[in-house]
């Protein structure tokens, strides 16, 4: 019960790797808030576990606005995880349309920009807070035809560590976690076509030899947003299964 009596938001809690964010942070104690634009999808989470679902668009200031007023009125928070991302189809860097560029730099760069002006304030008024900002090893190694997601996920590793900086004196701690590829839905996008040849292709990149799971990013985010962490701040945690090697 490393969570106990804490309250977290996971964005895009309704699928993939939000999904085994929030199962693991319920199953330690936490109070989880399921935020996600498919609501079908938060629903079932958030009834799994015994949480609260609430639609969010993070790439809309209302509607982060409206989370966290929601949200705060009610109580507290103490964890704040934003995982909610999107990727465009693999191309060349010159072909990704500007329509899919645009929707990838909102939902996954301005969306950290928005949950930090709608949360900040309320962290700070407490002097604690935890911020985990899910990114990829794509940030850090990235692969062909996928550019404008890997500067996404580059992006959000440095504004990881600038606000990690910044909010340190304010008793907040800012952390990432940079998971290779899963078997969720956003695969298929990565590879472009889900086949046995082009899934070992993608597989032989990866020295322990299989995808990330829910599970594996749940865990790590479970330390890092629990007070065994107290002293880790600024951290991009690749959990990747060696393919940053």
């Amino acid at each position: 019960m490393r969570l106990s009596g804490k309250t977290a938001i996971v964005t895009g809690g309704g699928s993939g790797f939000g999904a085994g964010i929030a199962r693991k942070f319920a199953a330690e104690g936490a109070r989880v808030v399921v935020a996600d634009i498919n609501v079908e999808g938060a629903e079932a989470i958030a009834a799994e576990i015994g949480g609260t679902a609430l639609v969010c668009n993070v790439a809309s200031r209302k509607s982060v606005s409206d989370l966290a007023e929601t949200v705060l009125s009610a109580g507290h928070l103490d964890i704040l995880v934003n995982n909610a991302g999107v990727t465009h189809l693999p191309n060349q860097l010159e072909d990704v349309t500007e329509e899919d560029f645009d929707r990838v730099y909102n939902v996954n760069m301005k969306s950290v920009f928005l949950t930090a002006q709608a949360f900040i304030p309320h962290f700070k008024s407490r002097k604690s807070g935890v911020i985990l900002n899910v990114a990829s090893t794509a940030g850090v190694s990235p692969r062909p035809r996928l550019n404008w997601y890997n500067a996404s996920k580059g992006w959000m590793i440095t504004a990881t560590k600038t606000m990690a900086v910044e909010l340190a004196p304010e008793g907040i701690r800012v952390n990432a976690i940079n998971p290779v590829a899963g078997d969720t839905p956003l695969l298929k996008s990565f590879m472009g076509e889900d086949t046995p040849e082009v899934r070992a292709k993608f597989l032989s990149t990866i020295p322990i030899g299989r995808f990330s799971t829910p599970e594996d990013m749940g865990n790590a985010a479970c330390f890092l947003c629990s007070d065994e962490a107290s002293m880790i701040t600024g951290v991009a945690m690749e959990v990747d299964g060696g393919r940053c090697i």
